[in-house]
C-alpha cells in the first residue's frame, strides 16, 4: 500500500470513528440514561392532557430524515461532475477514486457527524432537565390525591409519588420525563435546513427563478408541520419546539458553514473567474496600448 492510499485511509478511519463515538454516546442515553426527576404541581393543567400516538413516528422521522440527504446528494453530486470539467485526484489501492464520490462523501460525512452531533445536544438538554410531557397525569396516574385542597398549588417531589399506571411500559415512563427540548422539531429542522442550503448550491438551473425556492419551501413546511404535530399530538410544550427548532437551526448552520463548508467551491470558482476577468482586463489593456503607439508611430512616419 503507498504511502497516499494509507494516509486517505487513516483519514477515512478517524472520520468513521468520530461520528461512531457521538452515535454512541447517543445510544448510550437511549439505553441507560436515567433523567432528572422532576416534580409537579397538582393543578398544571399544561400536564394533563390525554395520550395520543405521534402522528411522525420516530421510523418515520429517522427514514427520511437520513436517507432523502443521502439520496439527494449522491444524485447532486454526480449530476455536478457529471456536468462540470474537473478530474478527481484521490486514489486509493491504486485506483482513482471517481469525482462525485469525493464530493458525496465529503458532504455526507458532514451531514452524519451533524446530525449524530445534533441529537447529542438535544439528549444532554432532555436528560438534564427532565421536563414532563403534557400527557404525563394520563400517563403516570401519580399516586397522589390532588383533589384534597392540601394539594392544591402544592409542589409534589419526586420521592412523593409514585407512578400508578399498570399498562405503561418503563419505556413510556422514562419517556414522559423528556419533553424539553422536541427532538422530532430539532432532528427535522436540522435535515431540512442542511438540505434547502445544499440545494442552494447545487440547483443552477436558469429554466425558472422559482423552482428551486419552491422545492426548499417544501422541505421548510416538511420541518414546520413536524414540529407542529408535537404540539398537536401533546407531545411536547409548545416551548420544547421552539427550543428543538433552534438547535436544529444552530446546528445545522455550523455544519453548513463551519464543518462541511458547503459554498467553499463556489467562492473558489468566483475568485478564479474573477483573476481571469482581471487577466482579461490586463491582455485588453496592453492591445489597445500596443495599437495606440503604433497609431501615434505611423502618424509620425506620415
Amino acid at each position: 500500500m503507498d504511502r497516499s492510499s494509507k494516509l486517505l485511509l487513516v483519514k477515512i478511519i478517524i472520520d468513521f470513528t468520530s461520528v461512531a463515538i457521538v452515535g454512541f454516546t447517543v445510544l448510550g442515553f437511549y439505553l441507560f440514561g436515567q433523567p432528572y426527576q422532576r416534580g409537579f404541581f397538582c393543578n398544571d393543567e399544561s400536564l394533563m392532557h390525554p395520550y395520543r400516538e405521534s402522528t411522525v413516528t420516530n421510523t418515520m422521522l429517522y427514514i427520511v430524515g437520513i436517507f432523502l440527504p443521502i439520496c439527494v446528494i449522491l444524485c447532486g453530486e454526480f449530476l455536478y461532475a457529471k456536468n462540470t470539467n474537473g478530474q478527481s485526484s484521490v486514489v486509493l489501492f491504486g485506483r482513482v477514486i471517481p469525482r462525485w464520490v469525493v464530493l458525496a462523501y465529503h458532504k455526507i460525512g458532514s451531514f452524519a457527524f451533524g446530525a449524530v452531533a445534533n441529537v447529542l445536544t438535544t439528549d444532554v438538554a432532555k436528560y438534564a432537565i427532565g421536563r414532563l410531557r403534557p400527557h404525563f397525569i394520563e400517563l403516570c396516574k401519580p399516586s397522589i390525591n390532588c383533589s384534597l385542597p392540601i394539594n392544591h398549588h402544592k409542589f409534589i417531589e419526586h420521592d412523593q409519588f409514585t407512578c400508578t399506571a399498570s399498562n405503561v411500559t418503563k419505556r413510556l415512563l422514562k419517556e414522559v420525563r423528556l419533553s424539553f427540548p422536541s427532538g422530532h422539531s430539532s432532528f427535522s429542522t436540522y435535515v431540512m435546513i442542511y438540505l434547502v442550503l445544499y440545494l442552494q448550491l447545487r440547483i443552477t438551473w436558469k429554466g425558472s427563478v422559482i423552482f428551486k425556492h419552491f422545492v426548499q419551501l417544501i422541505l421548510i413546511l416538511l420541518a414546520w408541520a413536524t414540529a407542529m404535530s408535537r404540539v398537536s399530538d401533546y407531545k411536547h410544550h409548545w416551548s420544547d419546539v421552539l427550543v428543538g427548532m433552534l438547535i436544529g437551526v444552530i446546528v445545522s448552520l455550523i455544519t453548513v458553514f463551519g464543518i462541511a463548508d458547503l459554498f467553499e467551491e463556489r467562492r473558489e470558482s468566483g475568485i478564479t473567474n474573477a483573476g481571469h476577468g482581471d487577466k482579461s482586463r490586463a491582455m485588453e489593456y496592453d492591445a489597445e496600448t500596443t495599437m495606440q503607439v503604433n497609431n501615434g508611430s505611423a502618424d509620425h512616419v506620415r
